[in-house]
């Protein structure tokens, strides 16, 4: 349990920050408005479906490990204010307010056919809205807080930002290259949406019932230090809490509790051209924060199923590492391998199926193996001829392991003629085909599969246009 006592210490941790003053009058200068944009955007088409719609070949509860290419359309705009406080001493404030307007298809959907009032069609989410003040008045005190994509390093090509995904909402104080940040991503959740650690229950103290939630809690410190000049580790400790609701709720629930740890390396790699590293990370998450499935890693997604007798997740844990390589060889050819490997228990005393809080039957335990390359190769500087070559496995508790090969070919005009892994906007023609073991093919345990029915091999088609404007 969190006491009240350490909320007050964070108070006043902040307002002694905040009350770093200047003598003088502030005055506003350098006002800058930006604008930003990512997304992905095109068609999708599976000829061995009976409807011809395009659907991801990759398996179930995996995300895009295995490739994201055949990934749905999405739009994210970023709107930005910057500007910059100057006192007479010259000392100044870097202050930033960012928002992300996101719109998701939903279902396989194209995104320009559909709206937020049709059936399976857009998501729109706000994602970020927060502030930053970096260098308070010219110190090394930076502090943030609202919601915000607070994810680092991530695995591109199956887009999987691994080991600090804290993305929610919350806040931070960083110093130097360390930092303390509190976040709180609780909402309320349905028999349909929750899974894992339920925060909604109904307030009865009135006589009536009021559906409310209990608010999850997640401590997190990070470090980053630099072992040479081409090697940089960065530390990871989290505490989740959540209280326990018994007094006028119904349903209750225990309080709970669970802790993160983790360390990652980054180190700079010498090639004939520059751009090259290598990312290697390992952690390790305990009880409530066991999370990471479905290609999400945040620790906050409670995986699995709780103690039957206790209703907690004493004895949960999960095990993930990660090897991510980028290698610019020539001005020919890059190279970009990755290996992922998560091993996820819930708080049931068994690695079979056990009953959730809403008494459902939900798998305990699962690994996850996925191991992939991308090959680009600059035929000129604006056509640059992309694959790529995955394989991923998944056991869920005792069930026998499904299994993906997948390959995948893109043509690709890169406008800006430029050759690098990160130009954009890419336009693509995508051309993919699977092929699944016999597990995979007889559960249809993917989402092709699912509308394709009992195959050994998938098929995925399409032109897609892909950006990052910053």
């Amino acid at each position: 349990m969190i006491p009240a006592v350490f909320y007050r210490f964070v108070t006043l941790a902040i307002l002694l920050l905040c009350s770093i003053s200047v003598k003088s009058q502030i005055v506003i200068s350098n006002k800058n408005f930006s604008f930003g944009t990512t997304g992905r955007i095109g068609f999708g088409y599976s000829p061995d479906i009976e409807g011809h719609t395009g659907r991801q070949l990759n398996l179930l509860n995996q995300g895009s490990l295995g490739g994201r290419m055949d990934q749905g359309d999405y739009v994210d705009l970023l709107p930005s204010f910057h500007f910059m406080p100057v006192n007479a001493n010259k000392e100044q404030t870097a202050i930033d307010f960012q928002v992300r307007l996101a719109f998701y298809s939903s279902n396989g959907t194209f995104l320009g056919n559909v709206n937020s009032g049709s059936t399976d069609g857009m998501i729109v989410s706000l994602p970020e809205a927060f502030v930053e003040a970096r260098n308070i008045v010219g110190s090394q005190w930076s502090v943030w807080a609202g919601a915000r994509y607070m994810r680092y390093d991530d695995v591109h090509i199956a887009d999987y930002f691994y080991f600090d995904d804290h993305s929610s909402q919350g806040f931070g104080i960083k110093y130097k290259k360390s930092s303390f940040s509190m976040f709180f991503p609780a909402a309320i959740d349905t028999t349909s949406s929750g899974m894992g650690t339920p925060y909604s229950y109904s307030n009865i103290i009135t006589g009536n019932k009021s559906l409310t939630y209990r608010q999850r809690e997640v401590m997190v410190a990070e470090h980053s230090f630099n072992l040479s000049r081409k090697h940089i580790v960065k530390l990871l400790a989290e505490y989740h809490h959540v209280p326990a609701v018994s007094k006028n709720a119904t349903p209750d629930f225990p309080s709970d509790n669970g802790f993160v740890a983790g360390f990652k390396i980054n180190s700079e790699l010498e090639t004939q051209k520059i751009g090259s590293f290598n990312q290697f990370s390992m952690r390790y998450g305990t009880g409530i924060a066991n999370g990471g499935d479905n290609g999400n890693t945040q620790t906050w997604r409670t995986f699995g199923a709780p103690g039957i007798e206790d209703k907690t997740y004493k004895g949960a844990y999960s095990f993930t590492i990660v090897e991510h390589l980028m290698l610019n060889l020539s001005n020919r050819i890059s190279l970009n391998p990755y290996a992922v490997y998560t091993q996820s228990k819930g708080g049931a005393d068994t690695m079979d199926k056990a009953p959730d809080f809403y008494n459902r039957d939900i798998y305990n335990y699962k690994t996850d193996l996925a191991v992939g390359t991308r090959v680009i190769y600059y035929m000129t500087n604006w056509f640059h001829l992309v694959s790529e070559l995955h394989y991923t496995a998944r056991q869920d508790s005792n069930n026998p392991t499904a299994s993906m090969v997948k390959f995948a070919l893109a043509p690709t005009i890169v406008p800006t003629a430029e050759r690098s892994p990160w130009a954009r906007p890419h336009l693509r023609f995508i051309a993919e085909v699977s092929r699944y073991n016999d597990y995979a093919k007889n559960a249809m345990y993917s989402p092709f599969l699912q509308q394709a029915g009992q195959k050994r091999f998938g098929t995925y088609f399409g032109v897609r246009s892909e950006w990052w404007v910053f």
